[in-house]
């Protein structure tokens, strides 16, 4: 730490010393405001590193112009006093409580003070007259014990607090927000990212690697480089918040590019990290624990699985909404997302992309389940025992929107049902129900896929809504307790209305007749 040293100073430091060894608590309340004020005079923040630690010294708010990671405060004092000088200082204010210092355990100089060195000389001489003429405060000499033990009790919780690790990253991070976020009433972690700390751990170890292996020189607005933990809250903000880039960026403090940016370059992390989330069981144990699961709902046997869609609705552009083929039967600008739901509403299979004209029998139509389940490569499971001349294959199942397949069963339309087809019917729908509640929960959680998004890209919108699912079963696989706050809902897509799909295959309208006489005990043996 450098400092100027004239001969002419040594005398009348050891003289100020004196003078300041004199001062009466009264008094270092005035001399520590008149420090504040000359303070106040430095123009702009100012940065400076001392001993592997950096902090930044912001005149403008002198209720906390000092911070650091580490540092709960210090005292600044100009470059031209020396070390010693200074040190003795800290010693005088180490019992001065107030809303910015509290503890010293550092010393940092500035060359910024200049003019009020001769305030402070004169002000020190004053003190030393007052104290001499008037003697010390009536009780100050019965206090002087007292606050030498407060001196070493100070001491020691600053020498602790030297040896203690940073502050935890949520604790520093949160202290940036601003705007509107930072007016809300609950800004706990779980409040503004929608899921527990320990998953957040999870994700960014999961995608650490593809985040860092590229450079990037990522900052917020005052120039400090962005960790992992910091880029990767940014884009989960913006995922399960649904604000725009302006809002995210105004909140943590960096430009809407970065927020761009960052939340891509997460997405492309967890297309290539986290892919092994969303999968068909792959063993047999694996499915049985599933079909034993949902039959434990109301009752259907084998069944391996629901499926839903849903849709994402936009604004485009004119020129592309015009020709039709995003308009869905409810005219509104949409993305299909279908997905196939497990009893704990984990997703299983997914297909996305389809503009929302197209009905949810095409969609199925269209993807890769259906084929490998048409070719039985799917679902090719144990088949279960109805009776003796009956069995029943694995299967899914899904709305009057879908056709009734050997391995998709729908449920019963029309009127004069019977009470069989019925009580399936009943047992179908509350089935059922975990699909609705899992696509509900998912745009709860992840709200940029919830709403009317403005003018997405639509090449990349499938991906984002990929990424969204891949979250949506990590809190499950987590075993998230911030899962169990949300409300189990099942309108995902509440102004739509069903669909009805014609379509009967034969073989699979027996193979429902027979479950439902055998789940009413109706089956001949």
């Amino acid at each position: 730490m450098h400092h100027f040293s004239f001969p002419y100073y040594f005398f009348f430091y050891n003289f100020l010393c004196l003078c300041l060894c004199l001062l009466p608590n009264s008094l270092y309340f005035i001399f520590f405001h008149l420090l504040l004020h000359a303070l106040k005079s430095i123009p702009e923040e100012t940065t400076y590193t001392h001993q592997y630690q950096t902090y930044l010294f912001n005149p403008n708010n002198l209720k906390h112009p000092i911070t650091t990671a580490s540092s709960p405060s210090l005292l600044v004092f100009p470059k031209c006093f020396s070390t010693s000088f200074a040190t003795l200082l800290c010693h005088c204010f180490i019992n001065f409580e107030s809303e910015s210092f509290l503890h010293v355990n550092s010393i940092v100089l500035f060359d910024s003070l200049g003019g009020f060195l001769w305030v402070f000389h004169i002000f020190a001489y004053f003190c030393f007259f007052f104290d001499f003429r008037m003697g010390p405060i009536r009780g100050f000499k019965r206090k002087k014990k007292v606050e030498k033990k407060v001196d070493q009790n100070v001491f020691a919780a600053a020498s602790l607090s030297s040896q203690l690790q940073p502050l935890d990253w949520w604790d520093e991070f949160s202290q940036r927000i601003t705007g509107p976020l930072s007016q809300s009433k609950n800004t706990k972690f779980e409040s503004v990212f929608k899921i527990s700390r320990k998953t957040f751990s999870y994700i960014c170890s999961l995608v650490k690697e593809v985040m860092m292996a590229k450079t990037s020189n990522f900052t917020d607005l005052n120039g400090k480089p962005l960790s992992l933990n910091d880029q990767v809250a940014v884009a989960l903000r913006r995922l399960c918040s649904g604000e725009s880039l302006s809002n995210i960026g105004e909140s943590f403090g960096m430009n809407q590019s970065s927020v761009s940016q960052i939340t891509w370059r997460f997405v492309e992390a967890m297309e290539e990290k986290g892919l092994h989330h969303l999968s068909w069981p792959s063993t047999e144990e694996d499915m049985d624990q599933i079909k034993s699961k949902f039959k434990k709902i109301r009752g259907l046997p084998n069944c391996c699985g629901v499926i839903e869609t849903t849709h994402i609705m936009m604004t485009l552009p004119t020129t592309e909404s015009a020709n039709g083929i995003w308009l869905d039967r409810e005219k509104n600008c949409s993305m299909i997302l279908q997905v196939i739901v497990d009893p704990e509403m984990r997703f299983c299979d997914i297909i996305t992309g389809w503009p929302g004209s197209l009905s949810d029998a095409l969609v199925l139509q269209s993807s890769g389940f259906f084929k490998l389940s048409q070719d039985s490569e799917r679902l090719n499971g144990k088949k279960m025992k109805l009776s003796e001349s009956s069995e029943l294959g694995e299967y899914i199942i899904g709305d009057s929107g879908f056709p009734l397949l050997p391995w998709l069963l729908t449920p019963y339309q029309g009127k004069g049902l019977s009470d069989y087809q019925t009580e399936f019917n009943k047992r179908h729908f509350a089935t059922r129900l975990v699909a609705q509640r899992a696509l509900t929960r998912l745009k709860e959680m992840w709200k940029i896929i919830k709403g009317v998004m403005w003018k997405p890209d639509k090449h990349r919108l499938p991906r984002i809504i990929l990424v969204c699912c891949l979250l949506h079963n990590i809190v499950i696989d987590m075993e998230d307790e911030v899962q169990d706050e949300m409300p189990l809902s099942h309108h995902h897509d509440p102004s739509y209305r069903q669909q009805s799909c014609e379509f009967v295959d034969n073989t699979a309208s027996i193979a429902r007749e027979k479950l439902s006489m055998y789940l009413s005990g109706k089956l001949p043996p």
